[in-house]
């Protein structure tokens, strides 16, 4: 028997034959929510993986602090980094790397844009599967937990539809280092 989220991964792959990330939001409740997103990407997990580790290529720079994403850099390793550099000698961390596995698993923890504020642990995970012909599927899972002031059910759709938007990059940005 499927879980909820398995059920909810499995149609957003079926809704991604057009090729776009398909994002859902799994369960939502006073104290957090989950969301999940799939997308296939026409490239080896190998440089997926390697996109992956570059956030600079494919996070929104209108979702970082300094506006630029240059600034993003990710430590991959157990305890590195997801950081970005600000003007003036100024950083922030936005998750710290919890479990990583090359070209399979980064797990990070933290609570990303206006859930840093709040008194939450975040828990970002991208799996990627080898597919035929040279194609892998990334699934992104984020699981946020605790005190939200806004309360969960007006930050959800804001946090999937941005979620969702850094994973559609990322295909991107894996395609185009192809070319």
């Amino acid at each position: 028997m499927l879980t909820r989220l398995e059920r909810a991964i499995a149609a957003a792959a079926l809704s991604t034959a057009a090729g776009q990330a398909r994002g859902d939001v799994i369960a939502v409740h006073p104290g957090g929510f989950e969301t999940a997103a799939v997308v296939s990407i026409a490239a080896p997990a190998e440089r997926v993986w390697a996109t992956l580790q570059s956030p600079a290529l494919w996070w929104e720079p209108e979702h970082t602090y300094s506006g630029d994403s240059a600034n993003l850099s990710l430590g991959a390793q157990a305890g590195g980094c997801f950081c970005e550099r600000l003007p003036g000698s100024g950083s922030v961390e936005h998750a710290r790397v919890i479990y990583i596995q090359p070209s399979q698993v980064l797990r990070l923890q933290g609570g990303l844009g206006p859930l840093q504020a709040e008194a939450v642990t975040g828990v970002l995970t991208f799996e990627l599967l080898a597919q035929e012909a040279g194609t892998t599927q990334v699934k992104m899972t984020y699981l946020v937990s605790g005190h939200l002031r806004a309360g969960s059910e007006k930050l959800v759709p804001l946090v999937d539809q941005v979620l969702t938007l850094q994973l559609q990059r990322l295909k991107t940005a894996a395609l185009k280092s192809l070319r």
